[in-house]
């Protein structure tokens, strides 16, 4: 049997309208909490799709230099920000074993 789709699960209304309430209480100017919520929002797709440019690129329905510039728009530098999410490089000794198929 085949698992059932679940709907994606987005912020309701009361729930972006408090966020929007606590950004204007704290003085935030429009453009700033625009930029931030651009900022925001490209930086999840980009980790939900692994840092992958060109597939976020699509998700977000924008051509892949758009989102290069946005990036460069927004001060993100991704090559810095998916370094600590990266697995360490292996080291010579630990080598895996290779199984030769028989």
């Amino acid at each position: 049997m085949g698992q059932e789709r679940q709907e994606p699960q987005y912020p309701t209304s009361t729930q972006l309208d408090a966020v929007v309430h606590q950004m204007h209480k704290a003085g935030m100017a429009f453009l700033e909490a625009v930029r931030e919520f651009r900022k925001r929002f490209v930086l999840t797709v980009l980790r939900d799709l692994n840092w992958n440019q060109t597939k976020t690129a699509r998700a977000l329905g924008m051509h892949r230099n758009t989102l290069s510039r946005t990036l460069r728009e927004l001060d993100l530098d991704i090559r810095a920000l998916r370094q600590p999410e990266r697995r360490p490089a292996q080291g010579a000794g630990t080598q895996k074993e290779k199984k030769i198929a028989g």
